[in-house]
């Protein structure tokens, strides 16, 4: 059930998306008087469709993207009927550059507006709820597996991020942090002021969701929410309430720490400090046969902070969050091609996205992941690629710029170069979906 979920959220959320965006190219298209052939959402084989005013609209059963076929223009359709004849008034290719460049980009401008309103919209709703620098650093962090490769250590309290202030716990994870020549936290450790420099590749592994889960957690105090009846812990005296303050005279503060700690110890007694109505008394327990003491715990309340924005002062802290996606998306880019992140571990494919929008439903996260793929639809789509739109859009600006119009014989040349390279990079991409499933 969960899988279905996940598949009905990514398949509403594309076709949402490519809805509008495939419109921008239709709507342009229709402004400046150019016959529009077909609007589908979705790819053949059909599952219905209908006509309205000269166009045919229609569902296609692949949900996976869709199209628009303009009368006179070369794309992915390969229709070149019209290739060897003169050029209709209502063609794309009797229009002026500007217009043609303009449809080219009506569905990426679209794209792009449809982001910044979800931002906006999600802004004034919801407005910023967070974990102030202050709450974590009351503890530190629990360092992870990847925190403590890079020589964090739970207890730090994080005191600036590459030399600069920050404020809240999304601070920590904001990818652009890790795009610096050299990047950095400053911590506090002991009472003592170290820095910690994250290395070349870290980048590389920062690249997937898994890894990030695997690098800090705010540490959090946990108290015991229920003893089993019968087990070593009820035996021992322990109560529904208890806080669990050392184990061996070592400081507990988070659940995670309690675990790593229970984990390495034998069967021998565990001498456990707790905390009980004010008091402070000691308890010796063993665990049983598969490693437990048979308590089951439960963290404290978080203190978030809230802040709540007007509708406009929504419009430029969403704005800033649209563009800041497709800006860690340039980034990314011109890091894969360096060869510092690898594309395995970030690019993702349907399977990758529909887990991202996970197991239940939420219509919060539903937008705002709708959001961010409408502006990373929108920067993809920009992409100089032959059969994508900033392919088009090149061609049109060289012409803009030079006079000089491409033959209907380099345009399909081209196109069909483009889709190849798109179809592989299709292929891989769901390829490399299946394999990260199972490692």
């Amino acid at each position: 059930m969960g899988g279905l979920i996940m598949a009905l959220q990514m398949i509403l959320a594309l076709s949402i998306i490519v809805a509008i965006h495939e419109f921008g190219h239709l709507i342009t298209a229709k402004i400046f008087g150019m016959r529009v052939e077909k609007y589908f959402i979705g790819f053949p084989p059909k599952i219905f469709s209908f006509k309205y005013k000269g166009t045919e609209y229609g569902l296609g059963s692949i949900p996976l993207g869709g199209f628009v076929k303009i009368s006179g223009i070369i794309d992915e359709s390969f229709d070149t009927k019209h290739v060897n004849k003169k050029p209709e008034n209502w063609e794309f290719r009797a229009k002026p550059a500007w217009q043609r460049l303009i449809v080219m980009l009506g569905g990426v401008i679209l794209n792009v507006i449809t982001g910044i309103i979800i931002f906006i919209l999600l802004t004034y709703k919801n407005g910023d709820q967070f974990i102030s620098k202050d709450e974590i650093n009351k503890y530190g962090i629990v360092a992870l597996e990847l925190g403590k490769e890079i020589g964090l250590e739970t207890g730090d309290k994080i005191i600036n991020i590459n030399g600069k202030n920050w404020e809240k716990d999304t601070d920590l994870f904001n990818p652009n942090v890790f795009f610096e020549e050299e990047s950095f936290y400053t911590i506090e450790r002991n009472g003592r002021i170290m820095k910690i420099i994250f290395p070349d590749d870290f980048l590389n592994k920062f690249s997937s969701q898994k890894e990030i889960n695997s690098f800090i957690k705010i540490r959090n105090p946990f108290s015991i929410n229920e003893v089993v009846e019968g087990s070593n812990a009820f035996n021992s005296g322990i109560k529904k309430g208890d806080k669990i303050i050392s184990i061996d005279n070592a400081e507990i503060i988070d659940m995670f720490e309690f675990h790593e700690k229970i984990k390495i110890k034998d069967n021998n007694k565990i001498n456990l400090k707790i905390l009980r109505d004010s008091e402070f008394i000691t308890v010796n327990v063993s665990k049983d046969s598969e490693g437990k003491i048979g308590i089951i715990m439960k963290p404290d309340q978080i203190n978030y902070s809230k802040k709540n924005y007007s509708f406009y002062e929504s419009i430029p802290i969403g704005t800033v969050q649209a563009f800041s996606i497709v800006a860690i998306n340039v980034k990314a880019f011109g890091q894969m091609f360096s060869g510092n992140i690898d594309p395995r571990k970030s690019m993702s494919g349907p399977i990758g996205i529909a887990q991202i929008f996970g197991s239940n439903f939420n219509w919060d996260k539903f937008w705002r992941l709708t959001g961010l793929i409408s502006m990373v639809l929108a920067f993809m789509n920009l992409l100089p690629i032959p059969a994508l739109d900033g392919g088009h859009a090149l061609f049109i600006s060289i012409e803009l710029l030079t006079g000089y119009k491409p033959s209907e014989k380099f345009l399909e040349y081209s196109t069909r170069f483009g889709v190849i390279i798109l179809l592989t990079l299709m292929g891989f991409v769901i390829i490399n979906d299946i394999y990260k499933l199972f490692v």
